[in-house]
C-alpha cells in the first residue's frame, strides 16, 4: 500500500513513513493510492467479532506488508484495553430508530482516544524497528491535546508539544493537558484562536530544514492513521445494529476528520444511506454545501469548542476525491483559500451536496437538545453531540441512525450546569484532576517563538539521552 499527497507535489510513501510524516512535504495531506474494499461476507462476519478484530480487519489492510496482522492485533488490544469497557465504543439507543455511539470511555473522555491511543503505539513500534526519536507538535481545539498527551506521557522515544488556544477550551480540556508531569509533554497555550494553532503547526511542517531537523511529527487528523483508526467504529457500529439496511450517521464536525472516516468506511464497502454533517454557530461546512462556496468568518465562541473552527482541514481529501483526484484544483483552492479566506468549489458543489448533508445548531438549538433528551430519555448529550442531535432530527433520514458522541458531558461541566442544572461529575478515574497542579507556557501567536519553544525542549535537537 502506498499513499500520494492531496496536492501532488510529494513522494507516493508506504504506511510506516507517513505514520512518521503525518503532512506530506508539498503541504499536502496523504490518502492511499488504491482505495481498499472489504467484500460483504468480511463486512458480515463482523457480527461475530469483538472490537479488536473488527480493528483489525479495517486497519491491517492499509498496513499493507509493513505491520503483520498480530504486530497490530497486539498494539489494539493494547491501546483499546486502556478504555473502561470490553465494547470501547458501546451503544446507547435512545428511543426506536435513534442510537448513541458512546466515542468517550478511554481515559481523556474523547473521541480522540480511539485513534490516539492506537497511533502512540504505531509510532513507538516503527520509530524502535528504526531506532529513531519524533518530535510531535500538534494543535488543538480541545480533545486531541488531551488524548495525545496522555497516550504519548511515556514514551522514550517521542517528545510532544501540544498548542491550544488560550481561554478557548474548557477547564478539563485544559487540565487534562496541563497535568500530566511527565518531562516529554509540553502544553502550550497560544493566544489565539485554534485556526492560529492549526497554521503554526502547518507553517512547522512547511519549514523543511526545522521539520528535519526536530525530527517533526504530527498527530492531528492531518496524519492519516488518525484517520484510519476513526473508521473502525463506523464498523463496529454497523455490525452491532445488524438492520441489514444501510445506516446514516450523524457526526459533530470541526475538522473534517471524523466524517471523512466515516466516508472512507462508505469507500470500503460499508452501506451506508446519509453522511450528516453536524457544526456549531460555526458553521462554514454547511454553508458550503449550501451555497457551493467555501467562505471563512470569524470564529465564535460556543460551549462545543472543539467545533469553534474555520479551516477544516481534512476537508482538503474530500476536494482531492470529490475532484477525481485533481491536485492542480486542489492547490488552487488552498491557495486561494490562504489569500483570500474562500475558494468556489465550481463541479464539486453539486457532488458534495450528494455526498453529506450538512446542518448547524445554534447555541439556543444546543441547549433545547440537551433539556428535551434529559427530560425524555434521561440521557445527558456533551454540546458537540447535542449538534450531531439537532442534525439527525433535521434531515430525518430514512431507517436507522446513529449520532456520534464524541465526548463525555463532564468535560463540559458548566455549560451542562447552566443548561440542566445539575453538574455532571467525572468519572472516579479523573477525580483528581481539577485540584492536580498544573504546568504550561503562555507564547505569542508567533512562529519563531514556537519553533524556539521546541527547540529548547525536544531530545532530538537538545541531545538530552532518552
Amino acid at each position: 500500500m502506498k499513499y500520494i499527497s492531496t496536492r501532488g507535489g510529494a513522494e507516493a510513501l508506504g504506511f510506516e513513513d507517513v505514520l512518521l510524516a503525518g503532512l506530506a512535504r508539498d503541504g499536502g495531506l496523504y490518502v492511499p493510492e488504491v482505495w481498499p474494499t472489504l467484500t460483504p461476507d468480511t463486512i458480515a462476519s463482523f457480527r461475530e467479532k469483538p472490537f479488536v478484530e473488527i480493528a483489525v480487519d479495517v486497519i491491517h489492510p492499509f498496513t499493507g506488508d509493513e505491520i503483520s496482522r498480530d504486530e497490530l492485533r497486539r498494539m489494539a488490544s493494547d491501546a483499546y484495553a486502556t478504555f473502561d469497557t470490553p465494547e470501547v465504543t458501546p451503544l446507547v439507543e435512545i428511543r426506536p430508530g435513534l442510537t448513541i455511539l458512546e466515542l468517550f470511555h478511554g481515559p481523556t473522555l474523547a473521541f480522540k482516544d480511539v485513534a490516539m491511543q492506537l497511533l502512540a503505539r504505531l509510532m513507538d513500534h516503527v520509530l524502535e524497528k528504526r531506532n529513531a526519536r519524533a518530535t510531535i507538535v500538534g494543535a488543538t481545539s480541545g480533545d486531541t491535546g488531551g488524548a495525545a498527551i496522555e497516550a504519548f506521557r511515556s514514551s522514550k522515544r517521542v517528545d510532544v508539544v501540544i498548542l491550544f488556544p488560550k481561554g478557548r477550551v474548557s477547564d478539563v480540556q485544559r487540565r487534562m493537558m496541563t497535568t500530566p508531569t511527565e518531562p516529554n509533554v509540553h502544553a502550550v497555550a497560544i493566544e489565539g484562536t485554534f485556526d492560529d494553532c492549526q497554521a503554526l503547526v502547518k507553517a512547522m511542517f512547511n519549514d523543511h530544514a526545522f521539520r528535519d531537523g526536530v525530527e517533526l511529527s504530527g498527530v492531528n487528523s492531518i496524519n492519516w492513521a488518525r484517520i484510519v483508526a476513526q473508521v473502525t467504529y463506523y464498523f463496529w457500529a454497523a455490525s452491532r445494529i445488524g438492520t441489514g439496511e444501510p445506516l446514516s450517521f450523524s457526526v459533530p464536525t470541526g475538522n473534517f476528520g471524523d466524517i471523512f472516516a466515516s466516508y472512507v468506511a462508505k469507500r470500503m464497502g460499508l452501506p451506508i444511506d446519509k453522511l450528516i454533517i453536524a457544526s456549531n454557530e460555526n458553521d462554514i461546512l454547511p454553508r458550503a454545501v449550501a451555497t457551493g462556496v467555501y467562505a471563512m468568518q470569524d470564529v465564535v465562541a460556543t460551549t462545543s469548542p472543539s467545533m469553534d473552527i474555520q479551516i477544516s482541514s481534512n476537508f482538503e481529501r474530500y476536494l482531492f476525491e470529490a475532484s477525481d483526484r485533481d491536485a492542480d484544483l486542489v492547490r488552487s483552492s488552498m491557495t486561494s483559500l490562504i489569500a483570500t479566506g474562500r475558494f468556489e468549489l465550481g463541479r464539486i458543489g453539486p457532488r458534495l451536496k450528494e455526498d453529506f448533508a450538512a446542518v448547524s445548531a445554534s447555541e439556543a438549538d444546543v441547549s433545547d437538545a440537551i433539556r428535551r433528551t434529559k427530560a425524555a430519555y434521561g440521557y445527558v448529550l456533551d454540546p458537540h453531540t447535542a449538534c450531531a442531535f439537532v442534525a439527525a432530527e433535521r434531515v430525518a433520514p430514512r431507517g436507522k441512525t446513529v449520532i456520534l458522541s464524541t465526548a463525555h458531558p463532564a468535560k463540559f461541566p458548566d455549560a451542562i450546569e447552566a443548561i440542566t442544572g445539575a453538574r455532571p461529575a467525572l468519572p472516579a478515574h479523573q477525580a483528581h484532576l481539577m485540584t492536580d497542579a498544573e504546568k504550561f507556557d503562555i507564547l505569542p501567536n508567533s512562529l519563531s517563538s514556537v519553533q524556539n519553544f521546541v527547540l529548547n525542549h525536544c531530545r532530538v535537537a537538545t541531545g538530552t539521552p532518552q
